[in-house]
């Protein structure tokens, strides 16, 4: 039997079961790994609260790291013992978990569990935000909200090394100073009686920013498509602060003929090419020392639900990490 964390029901963190469950088998170009750490993410929480629907139960989280304990068919390019880490194995909340072999990822040496852990969907989504989404080009300057948030770390250090500048929306003094650390040239706190376009504007001499990273949502999108110079980008890729409602269409135009994209990590790691070539980026950073990855908070597995409320309360600066 494998340790696992379970969603019962869509519904908040309390839906959330430590229990016993079948120890899964691998299939034909699976592997069956021994799991030490799994990084908790906002797409289980949209999971577990019914945002994306789900069937239920289910084992929840996605990301992981740890150790191959078993091969399936077919197998050749793993072997028992290597040490992985993954951005998409259903059911990561466990003690053992199946992960398909496209999906692995190898870990540089040295690093820890926790930050193995917490490489590959907020690495891969900073990256491809960076480089896909909106192409960061030197002297381009860069919206970035919650920045010392897990992404937001990372995302800034990403656009500095290509040569961008970053203004950094935070919650807290704590978080301005890890935004800080992380590179970012202009930090500011945002709240209800702050004007987030007029300070960015302040600070951009007028002009705004060629593009608004926005993994927020709802709170602050209106905040971010005023703050964009015409013919930049808005890129939403996600809704801490809950999904951005249906808005007309034409404000895109009237805001300056801006581009807006809704983007998702499955769709740029669509094959083992571009994701392996993404890979490569994130984790040379990690060799070669220029980016860092931070360890908000560790839970031992069976305090997933506090996990969950930590992430959601926006109580966390880098990355969650569940401890197997």
């Amino acid at each position: 039997m494998t340790q696992a964390v379970r969603a019962m029901q869509a519904g908040g963190p309390e839906v959330l079961e430590f229990s016993e469950v079948e120890t899964p088998r691998p299939g034909p170009g699976e592997v069956l790994v021994d799991v030490e750490a799994a990084g908790v993410n906002f797409i289980d929480t949209y999971r577990r609260s019914g945002v994306y629907p789900m069937d239920y139960p289910h084992v929840v989280g996605v990301e992981g790291t740890g150790h191959i304990a078993e091969v399936g068919e077919g197998v050749e390019s793993y072997q028992v013992g290597d040490r992985v880490a993954w951005h998409e194995g259903p059911g990561s909340y466990a003690t053992q978990v199946v992960v398909a072999t496209d999906n692995l990822l190898t870990v540089p040496e040295g690093v820890s569990a926790e930050v193995a852990a917490a490489m590959p969907l907020q690495g891969l989504t900073a990256q491809y935000l960076a480089t896909t989404s909106h192409a960061i080009k030197p002297g381009d300057t860069a919206l970035v909200h919650a920045g010392a948030g897990g992404v937001g770390l990372v995302l800034t250090q990403i656009i500095k090394h290509l040569g961008g500048n970053v203004i950094s929306t935070v919650s807290t003094e704590e978080k301005a100073e890890l935004a800080r650390q992380a590179g970012a040239d202009e930090v500011f706190l945002y709240g209800p009686d702050v004007d987030v376009a007029a300070t960015v504007r302040s600070l951009t001499d007028g002009e705004g920013v060629e593009v608004a990273y926005d993994g927020v949502g709802k709170d602050t999108f209106d905040a971010s498509l005023a703050s964009i110079k015409p013919l930049g980008s808005m890129v939403l890729f996600g809704g801490a602060s809950g999904q951005v409602p249906p808005f007309d269409i034409q404000r895109l135009n009237s805001s300056g003929g801006i581009f807006l994209s809704r983007p998702s990590l499955v769709w740029m790691v669509a094959t083992p090419e571009a994701l392996a070539k993404r890979w490569a980026m994130v984790s040379s950073g990690v060799e070669k020392g220029w980016l860092d990855f931070r360890i908000g908070e560790t839970f031992p597995l069976a305090e997933a639900a506090e996990a969950h409320r930590a992430l959601e309360g926006r109580k966390t600066t880098g990355k969650v990490v569940l401890r197997a």
